[in-house]
């Protein structure tokens, strides 16, 4: 008896730490992201002058990280929403709505009125009603110094049948955060943890909220027993059974002042609804059998077929208290809930001219193809060096360790399935983490992401593609372009204000060059400091906030809103 009742003190002390952490965060967080709203409101501001439905083919979009990748659940199309990218100098936010039909192999991107303002590491799910609907919840905005910071809490529904975005506005529901996951179980949206960062403070977040899609309602889980601890970017399924699975996820907390300790969670658990209990949800930690993955954060997660949870990549981080070194992966891992067993995707290799000609399928000639070998039945896996030379003459090195080719005596079909194979070895995408996955008929999509060299971060733009029923090999339906690898370097600080935005063509850069040029805002002098700035300008940004908000705006809002724009021009011209 007395030790339950240390224990339930224990866990009401634990509950009161992490509120007053959570106030201490938010008091913080409440003057940057007053500065960011004004910001947002702005990009909102150019968004509202957009009154029609535009689709247009375009190019494969420019690289990013964190975004949404989701099928359609009545077309053979991909939906690709937000992102974000950084070149060393600025960080860039997206709300752009791209779409690739699979079928076409084409992108296309998709100008809908009013959208939700940019951002990234949100959520996105789609669930089939009304023709498709795609819900996000949250994500984060980042000043372009990259060094404040706002996390929404807003819920978006995109009806896919009527390319109509809609903001749904609800009371209860999740405090602003990013990082977080979400999946649609039955006839409502379940959210679990994710994290809120400010300049100086950071909370994460281990909590559990259910939206209905019937009601339009939000309502906070309170599942009994021992739970997952809070953690961001964990993986999140739902299982045939109707459980949903938790595993691993990534947390940091401060060990002493300045210094951080991250952790890559390896644990799991299952919340499960109580049957006969209406309303009430249970926490159970598992622990399956397998080969689990190994600890790591930044993994790609989406559902295979037979509901099978798949994990894609990621990087494990080896840290010390004044360094980080990541070591970036590329590994396929299934959760079959079914069987209780973790197993690595192991990929067969393009099929060998034995089993094609009992197919009756054309063989090349003999000989063809061959890979030179004394004889040997098997041959150790390939490391395949490739060397990427960007835009401004960096050379970024991509090691792969991949497949060997066939046995030796079996030559290549040219008539593979895989357009891309011609006899070599097998190609499979770089190292990676945060890249967006997504299924379709079977087959996986990879898009995007990112991976370091040295100092550099390099953000991807590829495509990739894996037939889940097949597992033979990967297909490249878009390549790395080192066109569009930008990296600019503290030095180069000239350089970034001439050459912002003309990397990638995303829609918020360049409606801010239409901006700078029509009207033409002050410019910065040279050597001018943003307490001489803001004087010798303040009355024209002040005319544009005006502009903006409107003439029912309050003076002291409105040159809230003006300062803030102010900032963030100068610093983006600094």
């Amino acid at each position: 008896m007395g030790k339950t009742g240390k224990k339930e003190k224990k866990g009401r002390g634990a509950e009161k730490t992490a509120a007053k952490m959570e106030k201490k965060v938010s008091r913080r967080a409440r003057k940057e992201e007053e500065d960011l709203e004004a910001l947002i409101a702005h990009f909102q501001t150019l968004d509202a002058k957009k009154t029609q439905i535009v689709e247009t083919p375009c190019s494969p979009p420019s690289p990013r990280l964190n975004a949404s990748l989701s099928a359609h659940p009545e077309k053979d199309e991909l939906i690709l929403f937000g992102g974000e990218y950084f070149n060393g100098q600025k960080t860039f936010l997206y709300n752009e709505l791209y779409t690739y039909n699979i079928r076409k192999d084409a992108w296309a991107k998709v100008e809908i009125p009013n959208p939700p303002p940019p951002r990234c590491a949100h959520q996105a799910v789609v669930v089939p009603q009304c023709g498709g609907q795609l819900w996000i919840f949250g994500g984060e905005f980042a000043s372009p110094n990259g060094e404040q910071f706002y996390h929404y809490k807003d819920l978006w529904v995109l009806h896919l049948a009527t390319k109509t975005w809609e903001q749904v506005r609800s009371p209860g529901g999740p405090s602003g955060r990013s990082g977080h996951r979400m999946v649609a179980w039955k006839r409502q949206l379940i959210l679990f943890g994710g994290f809120h960062e400010s300049t100086r403070d950071y909370i994460y977040y281990n909590d559990v909220y259910a939206f209905n899609l019937d009601t339009f309602t939000w309502s906070k889980l309170s599942p009994s027993g021992t739970g997952p601890t809070p953690r961001s970017g964990c993986q999140m399924s739902v299982t045939p059974q109707g459980g949903i699975v938790i595993y691993g996820g990534y947390s940091k907390q401060r060990v002493k002042k300045d210094v951080d300790k991250g952790t890559q969670h390896a644990d799991m658990f299952l919340l499960k609804f109580e049957e006969g209990r209406e309303g009430k949800w249970l926490w159970t930690r598992i622990n399956p059998s397998g080969a689990k993955p190994t600890p790591r954060s930044g993994f790609s997660v989406a559902m295979a077929p037979n509901h099978q949870a798949l994990l894609f990549g990621g990087v494990c981080d080896e840290e010390e208290e004044e360094s980080l070194e990541g070591d970036f992966l590329s590994d396929l891992h299934f959760y079959d809930s079914t069987k209780h067993r973790w197993f690595a995707g192991q990929l067969k290799g393009p099929k060998s001219e034995k089993r094609k000609r009992r197919r009756g399928m054309k063989v090349e000639p003999e000989g063809a193809n061959k890979p030179e070998s004394e004889g040997a039945s098997a041959q150790a896996p390939l490391e395949v060096v490739r060397e990427v030379v960007a835009e401004d003459g960096t050379v970024v090195t991509i090691k792969q360790l991949l497949p060997a080719p066939g046995p030796v005596g079996q030559p290549q079909s040219d008539e593979d399935d895989s357009p891309e194979e011609a006899g070599g070895p097998v190609v499979e995408p770089c190292p990676r983490s945060n890249a967006m996955l997504a299924v379709k008929h079977g087959r996986l999509y990879l898009y995007g992401g990112m991976f370091e060299a040295g100092d550099r971060q390099v953000t991807l733009s590829d495509l990739y593609c894996l037939d889940l029923h097949k597992m033979e090999e990967w297909t490249v339906l878009v390549e790395a372009d080192p066109e569009t690898q930008e990296w600019l370097e503290e030095s180069d600080s000239e350089a970034s204000s001439a050459g912002e935005g003309s990397e990638g063509g995303e829609e918020e850069e360049e409606e801010e060059e239409e901006e700078d040029g029509e009207p033409q805002h002050p410019l910065v002098m040279p050597g001018e400091q943003f307490a001489d700035y803001l004087p010798r300008t303040e009355q024209y940004w002040v005319s544009l906030a005006q502009d903006g908000a409107g003439p029912d705006a309050k003076e002291k809002k409105v040159l809230k809103v003006a300062q803030a724009m102010a900032k963030a021009f100068f610093e983006d011209s600094a």
